[in-house]
């Protein structure tokens, strides 16, 4: 399948919910699932030998660390011991070349999926206690955020930056894009990360110019193809 071809898809996988999850599934497979089963380890810092017990204390600090607060590389991931389950965040994937998977369990069928996308810009997944893996492809490190932190409203949203949170990274209100071709531009209101067919709230394919009111109700926002979006009310 072609890179335009699966573009097409991950825009318009919601607009319906049969369709949403067969279009992405068939993009998963086709950039396939399997790939370093090693799990992510953080890198730490070399401490030197101290006296009088330093060592051991040194010791404890690391084992405080969260284990999974990062998530590293493309592989399979076991919930629980490779990734904790949690809130997570990858920026910077272009051309939807980043494709995540959560999976209720290691067959590697369709009917295993609970939840993919092909991402351009920042993406955000919640990874639940009740996943057993976690997959990911071309989508660099995941980071791990708290899910009630905030953050500086933006007021400005670039039009394929992909996942926005809405009190974090975007400021509830009206937002206007223009510019968009060949209905290239899907843009979607989200109560949550988990990325179901059951979170979207709205969603839309649009040629021309876009107006989208975000709820400060709303969990996230997501466009991608659009026209710089900014706020106009």
């Amino acid at each position: 399948m072609s890179q335009q071809q699966r573009n097409w898809f991950a825009r318009h996988k919601v607009l319906t919910a049969a369709g949403a999850v067969v279009a992405v599934i068939a993009i998963g497979a086709a950039m396939g699932g399997g790939g370093d089963t090693d799990s992510p380890t953080a890198g730490a810092k070399q401490e030197q030998p101290a006296k009088q017990g330093g060592g051991k204390k040194a010791q404890d600090k690391a084992a405080d660390k969260p284990k999974g607060a990062t998530i590293d590389g493309d592989g399979d991931f076991e919930v629980g011991s490779d990734a904790k389950p949690g809130l997570y965040r990858s920026t910077g994937n272009k051309d939807a070349g980043c494709y995540w998977e959560r999976a209720k369990d290691a067959s590697s069928e369709t009917d295993s999926i609970l939840a993919n996308d092909n991402v351009t810009g920042t993406a955000y997944v919640e990874i639940k206690a009740t996943d057993k893996l976690f997959k990911s492809t071309g989508c660099g490190t995941w980071e791990a955020v708290d899910a009630k932190a905030k953050g500086t409203l933006g007021t400005t949203l670039k039009g394929d930056g992909g996942m926005f949170k809405v009190g974090v990274d975007i400021a509830p209100g009206t937002y206007k894009s223009t510019g968009n071709k060949d209905a290239e531009c899907y843009w979607e209101r989200a109560k949550d990360a988990s990325h179901g067919t059951d979170s979207i709230l709205a969603n839309d394919n649009v040629t021309g110019t876009a107006i989208v009111k975000v709820s400060a109700s709303d969990g996230y926002f997501k466009s991608s193809g659009c026209g710089d979006w900014a706020k106009t009310g």
